[in-house]
Order: C-alpha cells, then sequence, then structure tokens
C-alpha cells in the first residue's frame, strides 16, 4: 500500500491517532521549526536537503557568513524532504481512481453513471482489476455496498454522480453511520468553477453530508487525490467503522497531473514524550479498570454478557467471548446486530434481548447484578424504560459487589444513555483478552442457570399459535422450517432482511451460530435494506446461500434490484412473506389505536410474474403441506429465485415490550387472550 502525506483535517478525523503513535521531529533551532509543507522541495536549497545529517548544526558565529565552506553544513536532524512519487504523472484523475483501487485491493464497485462522474467511468472501462455492479438505484449501489461490507468485513465502495446521484445515497450512509458499517462513497461534482452556481445536477453534498459520515472532502486538486483516497479507506475502517464520503468534481478527475506528489508522510517518524507518556499512562489506567472489572466479575452472583456488533468488528471477538462465557459460567445475550457473536446451541445462550427479544433474556437484565456490555450502545429498543432498566446491577453497584461494565470503542457512546460503574475503552476483543487471565474459572452457577432455566421454560420463542394442516401459513414456523434445512450449512449461510415484522421473526426463530451471517438494519431500521444487502452479501461471499428474509411492504421499496440480481447472476434467494399490509404498524395500531389503520395497506403487484419477467425464477407457498417442498426447491434453486409465502394476516410479534415499559413488563402469547383480541378485532369489522 502507498503510504501517502494524510491531511490536517483527516487526522482530526482519526482522533491523531495516528500522530500518537508515530514519532516527533527534533529542531536546533527556531528556524527549524518552520514547517517543511510552506516550501517545495524545488525551492530549498539542495545542499542541506540532500546532505547526510551526520553531525548537528555548528552554532552561528560574527563570522558565519563569510565561511567559505558555509554550503558544507550538516542539515538540520530530521529535516528531511519527502520523496516524491512520480508514479501517477500523466494520467488523470479517473486512470488515478481506478490504480487506487488496485493498490487498495479493492475487488468490487457498486455505482451507478452520470455526466459528473464519467470521467471515472470513462478510466475503469473494461477493467480486469475489480468487478462493477451496476443497481437500477442509487440507495441500491448504498446498501448493497452495506451487504458487501457487513459480510466480509471489508469496505463496501459507492461510485455515483452528482446531485440526485449523491443525495440518493444518503439514506445508505446514515444507515452505516448508525450500525457501524465501513463504506467508502465516491460521488461526482461539477466543475470546481461552476461549484455555487447552481448548475445542473450541483448539490452541496459535503454539507448535506456532514451529518452523515465519519468524515468527507471534497478534492481540490489532482495532486491531492491519491491522498484523500487513501484516508477515506483509513478513516472508514478506523475505531468505529462508518461511511465516509469523497466528492469529486468533474474537472479534477479529468485533468492530468503534470507533477510527481509527496509520497512519503510527513508525520513524525518517533513518538515524543508527551505520545509516550500518555501512551503509558493510558497503558496503566487500562490494566487499573481490567483489575476493577476483574474483581467484580469474580465476587457477581448473577452476571450476563451482553454483546453487540462491537466485538465482530475484530475476527477473534467471537472466539474470545466464548472463552470467557466458558471460564466465567456466564450467560450470553446479544443484541439485534451482534446475532451470530455467540452460538445459540449453547446453553449459555440467552438469544437476542430487547423490545422483541427473548423474555428470559429481558429477565436476565432485570435481575442480573452484573451487567458486562460488549461492543453495545444500550440502545432504547434493548433499555426499555430507561428508569427502570437493570435494578438489581444497580442495586449491587451501590454495595460494591457489581453493577454495570461497558467495553466499547466509541468513547461517546460510554455512559451516553446508561452510566456505566467501570468502562474499558479500545478494541472489545482484545480488552477481553487483557481480562481472562484475571478472571477466577467457574464450572457452574446452579441458582442462576436454574432461574435462567425456569423462565425459558415458561416463556419460549416456540410460544405462538401453532401453524394447522389447512390453516394459513404462520410465519414463525416458515422461519423454524428454514433454520431446521439449513442446520447443517449455518456457517456458510447468511440471512438479511428489510424492516419490519418478518426481520423480528428471523431474529427470533433462526438459529444463529456464526458471525457475520445476520444482515439487517438495525439503527436507522431502513425499509428496502433486505434484497440490495443480499446482493452485496452474495458478491461477497459468491459460495455461501444468501437468503433475503422479506416482509411484502418492505421488498416493495426496492424490489427493481431483482433485475441486477438476474443481469448479473447473482444467485441470492428471497423467501418473501406476503401478509399484505405493514405488519409492524398495523401490529401497534392493534394493540394502542382500537385497530384505526390507517394507510398501511397497500395494493401489491402479482411477485411471482414481475420476478419472472426480470429474469428470476420464481414460485408460490400456500398450502402448508408444501413449505418443506418449496423451502428446498427455493434453496437448491441456481441463480436468484423468488419463493412468494402467502402468510397469515395480523399476527403479533411476541414477545415484546410496548413503549414505556420496562424489559420485564413484556406480553407474550395467551391463547385466551389472542381469542379476545381476535373477537375484539371482529366486532370492530377488521379482517382476521
Amino acid at each position: 500500500m502507498m503510504p501517502l502525506r494524510p491531511s490536517k483535517s483527516a487526522l482530526r478525523a482519526l482522533h491523531y491517532q495516528r500522530y500518537m503513535t508515530s514519532g516527533r521531529r527534533y529542531f536546533t533551532s527556531s528556524v527549524a521549526a518552520v514547517s517543511p509543507h510552506r516550501f517545495s522541495a524545488q525551492k530549498r536549497a539542495q545542499s542541506t536537503a540532500t546532505a547526510s545529517a551526520s553531525e548537528s548544526r555548528p552554532a552561528p558565529s560574527p563570522a558565519f557568513n563569510q565561511d567559505p565552506h558555509r554550503n558544507e553544513v550538516s542539515p538540520l536532524q530530521n529535516r528531511n524532504v519527502p520523496e516524491l512519487d512520480d508514479s501517477f504523472v500523466g494520467l488523470s484523475g479517473g486512470e488515478i481512481f481506478h490504480e487506487m483501487m488496485l493498490r487498495l485491493g479493492v475487488k468490487h464497485v457498486f455505482g451507478y453513471p452520470g455526466g459528473a462522474i464519467l470521467p471515472v467511468f470513462d478510466a475503469i472501462y473494461n477493467s480486469k482489476h475489480f468487478d462493477f455492479v451496476l443497481p437500477r438505484h442509487e440507495q441500491g449501489a448504498g446498501h448493497m455496498a452495506e451487504g458487501y461490507a457487513r459480510a466480509s468485513g471489508l469496505p463496501g465502495v459507492v461510485l455515483v454522480t452528482s446531485g440526485p446521484g449523491a443525495t440518493n445515497v444518503i439514506t445508505p450512509m446514515q444507515d452505516a453511520l448508525s450500525d457501524g458499517t465501513p463504506m467508502v462513497v465516491f460521488c461526482g461534482q461539477v466543475p470546481t468553477s461552476l461549484i455555487g452556481t447552481d448548475s445542473f445536477q450541483e448539490a452541496d453534498v459535503i454539507g448535506i453530508s456532514r451529518a452523515c459520515t465519519k468524515w468527507n472532502v471534497m478534492v481540490k486538486s489532482v495532486a491531492e487525490l491519491p491522498r484523500r483516497i487513501q484516508e477515506a479507506f483509513e478513516i472508514a475502517t478506523s475505531g468505529r467503522p462508518g461511511p465516509v464520503l469523497v466528492d469529486l468534481p468533474k474537472d479534477i478527475t479529468a485533468g492530468i497531473l503534470r507533477k510527481p506528489i509527496p509520497m512519503n508522510s510527513t508525520i513524525p517518524s518517533l513518538p515524543s514524550a508527551a505520545s509516550m507518556a500518555a501512551r503509558e499512562l493510558g497503558m496503566k489506567q487500562l490494566e487499573n479498570t481490567i483489575g476493577r472489572v476483574a474483581r467484580l466479575v469474580n465476587v457477581a452472583k448473577k452476571p450476563v454478557l451482553y454483546v453487540g456488533q462491537g466485538l465482530l468488528a475484530n475476527p477473534e471477538g467471537p472466539k474470545i467471548l466464548k472463552e470467557l462465557a466458558d471460564k466465567a459460567c456466564i450467560p450470553v445475550t446479544t443484541t439485534l446486530q451482534g446475532l451470530g457473536g455467540f452460538d445459540e446451541l449453547d446453553s449459555k445462550a440467552l438469544h437476542m434481548l430487547g423490545m422483541h427479544g427473548s423474555a428470559y433474556a429481558n429477565m436476565a437484565m432485570q435481575e442480573a447484578d452484573l451487567i458486562i456490555a460488549v461492543g453495545a450502545r444500550f440502545d432504547d429498543r434493548v433499555t426499555g424504560n430507561i428508569t427502570k432498566f437493570a435494578p438489581q446491577a444497580k442495586l449491587a453497584a451501590s454495595e460494591d459487589r457489581g453493577g454495570i461494565v461497558h467495553f466499547e470503542i466509541m468513547p461517546k457512546n460510554i455512559n451516553k444513555v446508561v452510566q456505566a460503574n467501570e468502562a474499558v475503552e479500545g478494541d472489545c476483543a482484545d480488552n477481553i483478552r487483557h481480562l481472562l487471565p484475571h478472571v477466577n474459572a467457574v464450572s457452574e452457577r446452579p441458582e442462576w442457570f436454574a432461574q435462567i432455566n425456569d423462565w425459558k421454560a415458561r416463556f419460549p420463542f416456540s410460544l405462538y399459535e401453532k401453524q394447522s394442516s389447512e390453516g394459513p401459513i404462520k410465519p414463525q414456523t416458515l422461519i423454524e422450517k428454514l433454520s431446521d434445512l439449513t442446520a447443517h450449512m449455518k456457517d456458510r449461510t447468511i440471512i438479511s432482511t428489510g424492516v419490519g415484522q418478518h426481520q423480528m421473526w428471523a431474529a427470533q426463530h433462526f438459529r444463529w451460530r456464526h458471525p457475520r451471517t445476520m444482515i439487517t438494519s438495525g439503527g436507522l431500521g431502513t425499509m428496502g435494506y433486505g434484497l440490495p444487502a443480499a446482493i452485496g452479501a452474495k458478491v461477497a461471499c459468491p459460495d455461501a446461500l444468501v437468503v433475503d428474509i422479506d416482509g411484502d411492504a418492505s421488498f416493495n421499496m426496492t424490489l427493481t434490484e431483482l433485475s441486477t440480481a438476474a443481469q448479473f447472476n447473482i444467485g441470492v434467494k428471497v423467501l418473501l412473506l406476503n401478509n399484505e399490509e405493514q405488519g409492524m404498524v398495523t401490529q401497534w395500531q392493534n394493540l394502542f389505536y382500537e385497530d384505526r389503520y390507517s394507510h398501511t395497506h397497500q395494493k401489491n403487484p402479482d411477485f411471482v410474474p414481475l420476478a419472472q419477467s426480470m429474469g428470476v425464477a420464481a414460485d408460490k407457498l400456500v398450502n402448508p403441506a408444501d413449505m418443506e417442498e418449496k423451502l428446498k426447491w427455493l434453496i437448491e434453486s441456481d441463480g436468484p429465485a423468488l419463493l412468494e409465502v402467502i402468510t397469515d394476516r395480523k399476527v403479533p410479534v411476541l414477545p415484546m415490550v410496548p413503549a414505556g415499559c420496562a424489559l420485564h413488563e413484556f406480553l407474550v402469547f395467551d391463547e385466551a387472550k389472542e381469542k379476545e383480541r381476535k373477537a375484539l378485532m371482529r366486532k370492530r369489522k377488521v379482517i382476521v
């Protein structure tokens, strides 16, 4: 990878991380302190710019200027002129983009062409170095890049034009920011001479995207283009991953680089005394914090590990988590985005927690005396009513025998929602690894697990209205059957979802065993996410079975991407749960708004012939007796395929923690109450 000089703004975006781990420049005089940024190499005296620094410069004397050998004076120590890279000379900005993609190892790009970005598209014409996937909408490109990143761990790359091309990627960027997904977006821009004139397809993309990116920048010269691209990838993947945007004016991508550009970084190469002291202090503080956390783990009687997606950023995360859970005998619950981080077939698994999480996970969080949060941010869907959250842990904290411990890489997430008694900042997996040697081995916690197993027996996910042989298909049964049919291949089965009831049923009734196998929109809750994300995941993992479990309302938003899958023969499978309504919204209208269904029913197209018209194999499932056969057809079919399933309507997702309630104040399925609910719906003349 080519080292390049980072800009000051990029350093700020990286929180000076690279500066703190690098060295400092030594100066022997006030003259030496002048930044080399101010002068080009050509303007500096060659004798001082190239001579070796074998000895220090002698102190000036009155006769200094009369010294006949003054041009032989050694240069200032460490005053090195950056080497110049001439490998880009003669290339256009578009060609530099192509070369940088090659150097950075980019294998796939998702995007849509347009006038302002044509110099780049011309440069990548017939490129053999990466594959280009053309969606039907720029939003689809963004979600494809997200799915690609979530499945592979590599940044997804998007290339779109100016104006509407760029603004159409705003939703995917906000989605990626919410869920910590690495994504690099390159968008065209009108020529620099036209910026601010309201020219055709001009938009202030830098201003618009500032709130939904980790960092954004407009490239203002061809010479800085390689450096900006390098910085974009570094920032997108450092710390908590996220989206970045690089704005490319057309005259920059069409322009030709005429001179060599600095190759070496001008960041000091040796750590300063201040940075060394800060590092040593940080390590000492970390050791002290780890010691205090270990003490809490060792004295706790009812600990719980609450794990989010942050753990999955490190490939070793799931393995280290299991080591801790096994050594200290601690039950584990995961967030929606953390699914797969802990094997749900393990007896210590509590499955997902939160608004539609398992009742036993929610009860465990409320009764635990120690909550160990790892890579999670205490989202409102997890905590419920914050004033009633984790009462036993708060009590234990007041007695110095427990509390809440937060392992988190993002400082701003610590104490943002819940006050942590101990906070461990940094890579979650690395810090758990530091904790492990200090944790006492515990073979069993009989009382704690007896209580948990009792909750599991009373409130299983299987507690719902059962499937009859002739009645409408229950969505929960459908997901369970898919899970059973893929039980032998969980390590190579990736599930994506849209947003709604089907998303929650997938989280509840599919058994998650491996990381990066659940791809969904969590923080933003973007409907239409499922299909394009599945396409991106399949591009990243071509040998995996990738299934988009979708709902009809969510699927309608991006269904044209079926044509993308067909054009590029991307073998995604779509399991479409069709209840002809916006199920999650109608559930709330049924429970809390007396069945006033305000604009939550849409007229759907005939999905099967529509998919077939796009070149996608498609079938429909209506009869429960055909469920296994049709699901096997979907799994085993070649190329992209869609199975539309006509499911029961007005089926609630349970358990459910109503808004304003505590985690333990959940609703679960009750046969008598379900009959009352349906009777009331009939009285209100609602079709059941």
